[in-house]
């Protein structure tokens, strides 16, 4: 229960598109949270920035369903049925990318579940609503991938500062790349993840799922320097620094990651990139050398290997040696 009265309090109500008004009237009085089928989904997640994505999915969904009236803890989960899933899927298409309606369609038939967990919907009418499909995700990746020259004048730009924050930061560049870690990832790691004579790395990951990186001579390389700095002590790999060079044995934030990559792309004078084209120019780079794309999904933790496809940059280079067979007959016009 008290981690149904923190899922409940602790992240707000978001409403997100226009209302079909599906008629579906909301609570009128909330359910005990052990009743709530929102409540309980959200409980059985992992994370915290899980279960927010989540929320936020199941408020714009009720908003729908109900006309603006409901949100995730007051909508009549149990009431929905098939017809209601197919238009919320059509109005979440229409205002959001595929891979956005593909997450909110996850987070609806896992409140589905837990509504008919709890007896507040038939089996028959849950097999029913949750018998749909994704949308299909015909976009090229968002951000985009970095140069091995631009890496290098990344770890460069950290060399040049002798602060402990700069063999701390030339690390955590080294790690996201030749690991391809996320930022969620990173932050997780501990001291006790990493095997320095071996290069082995236990990284957890989506759903506390977990997995083995291997880092190359390189990175490991820059992470024994930091671990110089660090010392022997447990906790996280990478600690917060303070303003006075202070090291403190805090785990750093997804959004410190953020800030300290921004940070350093400034001072390298690079094209604004984010932590995420990191983890897509390992996978880049990767395919690009010729390794299996089955073992690169592995390696990247992905769940479905046209994840990893979609970072294939091998197809677009054949595509451009053939547009380069045809001849255009232009021939510029000298002047008079």
């Amino acid at each position: 229960m008290q981690l149904l009265t923190k899922v409940r309090d602790r992240f707000p109500t978001v409403r997100g598109i226009p209302s079909l008004e599906l008629s579906l009237a909301p609570l009128v009085h909330s359910l005990p949270l052990d009743q709530n089928p929102a409540a309980v989904y959200l409980a059985s997640l992992n994370t915290e920035q899980g279960r927010r994505t989540m929320l936020q999915a199941l408020n714009t969904i009720a908003a729908i369903l109900s006309g603006g009236q409901a949100d995730a803890f007051t909508c009549d989960w149990g009431a929905v049925r098939y017809q209601h899933v197919m238009a919320v899927r059509a109005q979440l298409a229409a205002h959001y990318k595929a891979g956005t309606v593909n997450k909110m369609l996850s987070a609806l038939r896992g409140v589905l579940k837990a509504a008919k967990n709890l007896g507040q919907m038939p089996p028959d009418a849950y097999s029913n609503a949750v018998d749909i499909r994704g949308i299909k995700n015909a976009t090229l990746p968002a951000g985009r991938e970095l140069s091995m020259g631009e890496i290098s004048v990344l770890l460069m730009t950290c060399g040049l500062d002798h602060s402990p924050a700069g063999v701390r930061d030339a690390a955590l560049i080294a790690v996201l790349y030749g690991a391809g870690l996320r930022r969620a990832e990173i932050v997780e790691l501990d001291l006790a993840d990493y095997v320095p004579d071996t290069g082995k790395l236990v990284v957890r990951g989506k759903g506390q799922k977990e997995r083995i990186a291997w880092l190359n001579d390189g990175a490991n390389a820059v992470l024994s320097e930091w671990l110089a700095v660090r010392g022997d002590e447990d906790g996280p790999l990478f600690w917060h620094i303070n303003k006075a060079d202070k090291l403190i044995n805090r785990r750093l934030t997804t959004q410190a990651i953020f800030h300290i990559l921004r940070k350093r792309g400034d001072e390298a004078g690079l094209r604004e990139f984010s932590p995420h084209d990191l983890r897509r120019t390992f996978v880049s780079d990767l395919l690009d050398a010729g390794a299996d794309i089955a073992t690169v999904a592995r390696m990247a933790g992905h769940a479905n290997i046209q994840t990893t496809a979609r970072y294939d940059r091998r197809p677009e280079e054949t595509k451009r040696r053939a547009a380069g067979l045809l001849h255009i007959p232009y021939h510029k016009k000298r002047p008079d």
